[in-house]
Parts: structure tokens; sequence; C-alpha cells
């Protein structure tokens, strides 16, 4: 009897040292593995600038830099930057935007070394006026323009250029 409950304590002694090593093990084989350092990028958005431009001259427009997380749509993730406005800390700094809040990318393309974007009706939404118009396509021009791949920018409201941002 005193032996069979030896054996038993053994047992359990045993089975307890092999549970915490395998738990040990699990633990190690869970645990979050190294993580990478996440990639960013800066690019430019354009905005004009009264201070910078007191005449305000309308298609004149300045950087502001921008870190974003590295993506292969660096384009269209530049405009979406564009297309959020300026920061508290631009606005200080007197920079804004002639673009109206809310206005959405339906489709970027660029090939041959043109840009081709076309946006919803909220880009042209009450928009009246030669210099303000100017100013929207100058934003959205130099923003795309910083990019190699962009020579020229063609911009389209739901699918349409011809008759687009009029004064």
């Amino acid at each position: 009897m005193k032996r069979t409950f030896l054996i038993i304590i053994v047992v359990l002694i045993l089975v307890a040292i092999a549970s915490y090593f395998g738990f040990n093990k699990l633990i190690e084989k869970t645990e979050k593995p190294e993580e990478k350092p996440i990639e960013s990028i800066t690019v430019k958005a354009f905005f004009n600038n009264d201070k910078m431009d007191p005449e305000f001259s309308c298609n004149k427009v300045f950087p502001v830099e921008r870190k974003i997380l590295k993506t292969l749509a660096v384009a269209r993730t530049a405009l979406e930057e564009l297309l959020k406005g300026t920061t508290e800390a631009e606005k200080a700094e007197r920079y804004f935007t002639s673009i109206n809040p809310g206005v959405k990318i339906q489709s970027l393309t660029i090939e041959n070394g043109m840009a081709r974007v076309d946006f919803d009706e909220q880009l042209e939404f009450q928009v009246g006026g030669s210099c303000r118009v100017a100013a929207i396509r100058a934003q959205i021009t130099q923003t795309l323009k910083q990019f190699p791949t962009v020579q020229n920018v063609l911009i389209s409201i739901d699918g349409r250029t011809e008759d687009i941002l009029q004064p």
C-alpha cells in the first residue's frame, strides 16, 4: 500500500513537472512575435496661404508635409490628405483650402504621365468665381504633380470633364 501510494505521488510529481514545462512552451509559442516598425513616408498636400501670398493670386499654392503609412497608392493617399483640409497647426500658419469639405475621390488612374482623377459632385457644390476654381484646380494638380510619374492632370466630376468647375 505504501508502495502504491509512493508510485502515485511520483507519477503526480512527474505529471506536474511535465505540465509545467509543456505550459511554458505553450506560453512561449503564443507570445507575440516581435512587431515590425510601421513604415511611413512623407507626401505633400498643396494649400493656399495668405501669409506667403498676401495678394492671393488664386493659383499659387504651397506644400505642407504629411506623414502617411507606406502604401502603393501613394498618389491617392496624398489626395486624401489634401481633401482632409488643413490641420490646426497649418491654419495657424495661415494655410487654407478652397476645396469643399466632404469631397470624395471616385477614381484615380495614372498612365503615360497623365493622372485622371474623378471626384463626386461635392467638389463643385456652390463653387463660384474664377479665382476659387483656379485655386481648387491648382491644389489638386500640384498635389498630384509632386510624383515623377505625373506630368499632367485631368480632373473630372462624375465622369464629366467639359462643364466642371466653371466660374
